[in-house]
């Protein structure tokens, strides 16, 4: 498994959402931004991740080329939002989120190959100490679903068509989910309850 002092060297170098969808080509980041405003959180969403009590770390491995990409990391753009980490303080609340490439991180990407391959995107959740929680990827549950349906049903897609709004939706749930799981993993931990006192 990925160590501690990896992931947190990984994790140092990585790039905001921001900045790194600024590495892109224009036309990678006019995708990005197209998806990124499809994407709505509910009230209830909200009020879960403003609910965090401890930090999570997340590092996706990712391709501004990446189909896949484009439309779900700008989810997860949207639930760190939220409720933003503070820079230079490691134990308080909030997510933080951050992005490698991963051509330009392929050691990091073979320490977490999924069905044998280096799928992006790829994200591994991390504690404030930047130990491991939980790996998610390449497509969530819903998602996954979604193209089962299409491929393996009686039809398929036209390619390049927009996701439909209630994939999109279902996609934003099954990620919240894995971020709250990430959370409660922290929140629940022996070892960081003592840290912490609570």
């Amino acid at each position: 498994m990925v160590t501690p002092e990896i992931l947190r060297a990984a994790f140092e170098s990585a790039l905001p959402y921001d900045a790194y969808i600024a590495t892109g080509r224009p036309d990678q980041q006019s995708g990005w931004n197209a998806f990124h405003s499809r994407v709505r959180l509910n009230p209830e969403q909200r009020e879960l991740i403003a609910g965090f009590s401890r930090r999570v770390n997340i590092l996706v491995i990712s391709g501004l080329w990446c189909g896949d990409c484009v439309q779900q990391c700008p989810i997860l753009d949207h639930l760190a939002r939220v409720l933003p980490a503070p820079a230079g303080n490691p134990d308080a609340p909030g997510v933080d989120l951050r992005f490698v490439d991963r051509d330009e991180h392929i050691e990091l990407s073979n320490q977490v190959k999924i069905c044998g391959g280096n799928r992006v995107p790829t994200v591994i959740f991390m504690n404030e100490e930047h130990e491991f929680l939980s790996l998610a990827g390449d497509r969530t549950l819903s998602r996954y679903r979604a193209m089962a349906g299409r491929k393996l049903g009686p039809s398929c897609p036209v390619p390049g068509a927009p996701l439909p709004i209630d994939e999109v939706s279902a996609s934003t749930k099954d990620w919240l989910e894995e971020v709250e799981k990430a959370h409660l993993i922290v929140r629940l931990s022996a070892k960081l309850r003592a840290k912490h006192g609570d």
